[in-house]
């Protein structure tokens, strides 16, 4: 028995040792995973509190689009769209306004102030409301004949979602320049990158026909001549 009490204690100062040795690590470490669990907590905690303000101010701006809209006037909305862009900015609401109030303000034929919007978004907005800003932005730029900037923007696409879009509007910037056989190629693009079900596909074969239409490879060409050659050896 007194040899068990000596191995026990054997064991137990061994324990003190060990935890006056690492005793310290372990607190710092217990402490740093509460605190980066209370972190996670009170981030997600900020992010749905955030997103529930942007959302209540969000729609008082699709209340201040509609009053615009029949008054003809957009200042207050681009206003309302640059308030909750500077208090909630990484907020889908952000974005959404700030489209909304471009929109109104290149119907209204305000296009400066429509850029700035949507530089915002392109800027700052997540990436599904990006791409839409940067076709938009590069429609405001071709209505300003700014046809070098609009091609930069239009680079910038790469989304496959967003690759025909991109495309048609290419096109129209190319016709624009005069620029014929470049233009051609770009609706071919967005005809083939089109879904069959796109409004966009008609759209883009119509422009593309207006162009010259798409023109056969000479790959095409030389197999149509052996495959009447071969047709009219079978006639024989």
């Amino acid at each position: 028995m007194a040899a068990y009490d000596l191995e026990e204690q054997e064991r137990i100062d061994a324990l003190k040792d060990w935890w006056a040795k690492w005793g310290m690590w372990i607190y710092a470490a217990v402490g740093a995973f509460l605190i980066g669990v209370l972190a996670v907590q009170g981030w997600r905690y900020y992010q749905k509190s955030e997103g529930e303000q942007a959302e209540v101010l969000f729609k008082s701006v699709q209340k201040t689009a509609q009053e615009s809209a029949a008054a003809k006037e957009t200042k207050k909305l681009s206003e309302a769209a640059s308030a909750i862009a500077e208090k909630f900015p990484n907020t889908f609401y952000a974005s959404e306004a700030q489209l909304m109030a471009a929109k109104a303000s290149f119907d209204a034929n305000d296009l400066v102030t429509a850029k700035k919007h949507l530089q915002w978004v392109v800027d700052k907005g997540p990436v599904v409301h990006s791409n839409v800003a940067k076709v938009r932005l590069a429609s405001v730029l071709l209505e300003e004949s700014k046809f070098d900037d609009a091609l930069k923007i239009l680079d910038q696409v790469k989304d496959e979602a967003f690759v025909s879009m991109a495309a048609d509007l290419r096109g129209d910037v190319l016709v624009s320049q005069g620029r014929r056989d470049e233009a051609r190629a770009a609706y071919q693009i967005a005809v083939e990158k089109a879904g069959d079900r796109s409004p966009m596909k008609a759209l883009s074969q119509a422009k593309l026909d207006s162009v010259g239409g798409s023109t056969a490879k000479p790959a095409d060409k030389k197999d149509d001549s052996k495959d009447k050659k071969d047709s009219k050896e079978a006639a024989k």
